[in-house]
């Protein structure tokens, strides 16, 4: 049974698809990164060393809440001697304050300097393991744009995990100094009410506690759905950036077809989409500084308010007044953290979801759509590559090797033919291991396997970095890096081989097609599998290269899959790519037991033509 791609994503179980799991979770997945993280012992020496400034400096908070009632008492009592006094005490406090301040900010910094480089060489690491970043780009909106997810999105998420949590330590920490100095001070609020006096233990706590308690929950309810509109946003913002990045690198084909126009008209409607989102987000933040705002104008005569009763009856000088104030602000601080930071907080969360979710799906790419009826493919011992009873399962139908199982020897040159559209990228990349969803089984030699693809990766760098790729640009010398160049009618690069330029736009598609052939030359493999690479080549330098192959290569078997013919004397077998209608009604979908979908046949209309 051919496991249908398409219909795949159909039935795909929902927990194939990125879901709102609890911040809890994904907080803990992301930590399990930096327990492994080889940078763990760094982060954790700037943890201790920002919880050590922190609470130095709500110590040095409370001792200059203090230092409030002697000074305005002072004051009050024109008595200048103690004012100067006081003077030199605020200069020591503050001055030690600055000290720790400078500190927490270089502490913040080199945080937020190690959480990013843990986080994206982490994300990295993950995406680039064999096979995943290929899966990942074929299952669905979660594999779009993983630039943008590992470069701004994890930038921003480690900003702003550092700076909030810094903050609600902070908070923390005055929170627990201030509310015992608060709850003292309450003492002096007394109440004389028809000639009776009296105290309510604590007043001062319980008003701060009561006043933030409700602007945190009426922040909850007007704020929260910015967590769903920020995550919205970042999506629109990226598919903007690809859109921007797509155009810059066709801008040839575009001029040639006169189609800045549509373009124009199809980067306004994207853009129209992110200002649409952004738009969205400005009403939710304006109604939300309602309340953050209202709150922060009110606290500035709350606490006097709340403790006018003590000082109107004389139980409270206008110092211990100003003590008490400065204690209530303090508590008032920690306690508003919620209310100030939602916005940065459902920033933060949008910013979670987004990383989270990317990372759960890079790693379940190794159990893509394994199922029991999934096309395998093993590495042997066995010195031939075998294609046993494979049929493709392709976006919309499936097609089938007609001469069934194959055996390929030792020095054999194989070709694989087929109409347009019958799947020949398909078998290459089931051959390669990227294309799961059919049946049969391919067993490749366990060593010695070169892949051509159709259109050649060329790194950005040097020339030799290029065609050294992916081994290391040391592995081949000068003459050997010559030598490949000229067999494959490339001598006129020679001279560049320490020349940094984007190659992939400099050459053009033969010559880049040319180098790629250069990459057989130097690793000189035993299998090679070539998908089209050659169509582009005129029949004179695509018979040359072959030639060179056989003399340089005697050994190697070659199984190119394009266009040829037996006649033209470089193939010693022919194999023929069918289409299999038959097999179009009976597709079931078998998706695995876990990890993301399969790709849809919208996305493989463009990602993968057949």
């Amino acid at each position: 049974m051919v496991v249908s791609p398409t219909s795949a994503v159909r039935n795909a179980p929902a927990e194939y698809q990125p879901s709102e799991e609890g911040a809890a979770s994904q907080l803990w997945m992301l930590a399990g990164t930096f327990l492994a993280s080889p940078l763990f012992s760094r982060i954790v020496l700037l943890a201790v060393g920002i919880v050590i400034v922190v609470g130095a400096t709500a110590y040095g908070q409370v001792k200059l809440n203090a230092w409030n009632e002697p000074f305005y008492n002072a004051l009050s009592r024109k008595n200048l001697g103690e004012f100067l006094h006081q003077l030199v005490v605020f200069a020591v406090i503050a001055g030690g304050l600055l000290v720790l301040n400078v500190a927490q900010t270089w502490l913040n910094q080199m945080m937020q300097l190690k959480l990013r480089e843990g986080l994206v060489r982490d994300l990295i690491g993950e995406w680039m393991q064999p096979g995943r970043a290929f899966r990942l780009s074929n299952a669905g909106p979660i594999g779009a744009n993983p630039d943008m997810r590992i470069h701004e999105d994890a930038q921003m998420l480690t900003q702003l995990s550092t700076n909030l949590g810094i903050g609600l330590l902070q908070s923390s920490l005055l929170l627990g100094s201030f509310i015992g100095v608060l709850w003292a001070l309450s003492d002096g609020v007394i109440f004389n009410v028809a000639g009776h006096r009296f105290g309510i233990p604590g007043y001062m706590v319980w008003c701060a506690l009561l006043y933030a308690g409700v602007a945190s929950w009426i922040s909850w309810l007007v704020g929260r759905p910015l967590i769903g509109l920020n995550a919205d946003l970042y999506a629109r913002e990226a598919e903007l950036r690809f859109s921007l990045v797509q155009v810059n690198e066709n801008a040839d084909g575009i001029a040639l077809n006169g189609g800045e126009v549509d373009e124009r008209n199809r980067l306004q409607g994207v853009l129209d989409a992110v200002l649409h989102q952004m738009r969205r987000i400005v009403f939710a933040v304006t109604g939300l500084t309602w309340v953050t705002a209202g709150y922060g104008w009110f606290t500035i005569v709350a606490p006097i308010l709340v403790a006018a009763p003590g000082y109107f009856t004389g139980d409270l000088s206008f110092g211990g007044l100003m003590m008490v104030v400065g204690a209530f602000n303090q508590v008032q601080s920690a306690l508003r953290w919620f209310v100030d930071n939602f916005s940065i907080i459902a920033n933060w969360r949008a910013l979670l979801l987004r990383i989270a979710s990317f990372r759960r799906a890079v790693i379940a790419m190794d159990s893509f759509s394994h199922g029991p009826a999934s096309l395998s493919v093993v590495r042997t011992d066995a010195e031939e590559l075998r294609l046993e009873d494979v049929i493709l399962a392709l976006p919309s139908d499936s097609a089938r090797l007609q001469e069934g199982t194959v055996a390929i020897g030792p020095g054999e040159r194989v070709l694989v033919m087929g109409d347009s559209g019958s799947g020949k990228t398909v078998l290459f990349r089931a051959i390669g291991g990227l294309w799961p969803w059919g049946s049969g089984r391919i067993l490749l030699p366990a060593q010695g396997v070169m892949f051509v693809p159709r259109r050649p990766y060329i790194p950005s760098g040097s020339l030799r970095a290029a065609l050294a790729y992916p081994a290391p640009q040391v592995a081949y010398t000068d003459q050997e890096l010559a030598a490949a160049l000229k067999a494959t009618h490339l001598a006129h690069l020679a001279g560049d081989l320490d020349r940094s330029a984007r190659w992939d736009r400099e050459l053009a598609d033969d010559e880049q097609q040319c180098l790629a052939f250069a990459r057989i030359y130097l690793r000189k493999p035993r299998w090679i599998v070539i998908d089209e690479a050659m169509d582009s080549l005129d029949d004179d330098r695509r018979k040359a290269i072959f030639a060179r192959l056989a003399e340089d290569i005697p050994g190697a078997a070659i199984i190119y899959i394009g266009r040829g013919s037996a006649a033209d004397g470089l193939f010693s077998r022919v194999l023929h790519l069918v289409k299999d209608p038959g097999m179009a009604g009976t597709v079931t979908a078998q998706p695995a037991a876990t990890g993301p979908t399969p790709p849809s046949a919208s996305l493989q209309t463009a990602a993968v033509t057949p």
